[in-house]
């Protein structure tokens, strides 16, 4: 099975072509993970996405998602080569199937009492006494 979960920020604005009928919405996504050294400093490490999505979803992506903002995605790997300068190159994407944002942001401030769907909020019945 293929199948990708990520939620992460934004690295830049939707870019949206239209190839015949449909759309394509291309943005980049980062996800960080924190953790301490055998030091015991944190440490941050960041991995970039590229992200692809088509259809009708595309123009949701165009009209709402900004740069910064917290999404989840969830779709496949698709791997794809192609030549440039006579070298074979290959570039891993992520073909988005659905996104939900996870947050809403105006003017780049996030809203603390936005109580909309649109909002991430934790399962209920979540035990925080568990080790992880």
């Amino acid at each position: 099975m293929n199948k990708v979960m990520l939620i992460g920020r934004l690295g830049k604005d939707p870019e949206v072509r239209t190839f015949e009928t449909r759309k394509v919405a291309n943005f980049s996504l980062a996800t960080s993970e924190v953790y301490k050294d055998k030091n015991g400093q944190r440490q941050e490490s960041t991995e970039w996405h590229n992200i692809a999505i088509w259809g009708p979803q595309a123009e949701i992506a165009e009209k709402y998602l900004k740069k910064g903002m917290l999404l989840y995605v969830e779709g496949s790997i698709k791997t794809r080569s192609y030549e440039k300068d006579g070298v074979k190159k290959f570039a891993t994407d992520i073909q988005a199937d659905t996104f939900k944002m996870l947050e809403r942001k105006e003017d780049g401030v996030k809203s603390s009492n936005d109580n909309s769907d649109n909002s991430y909020a934790p399962a209920s019945g979540v035990d925080d006494d568990l080790p992880f």
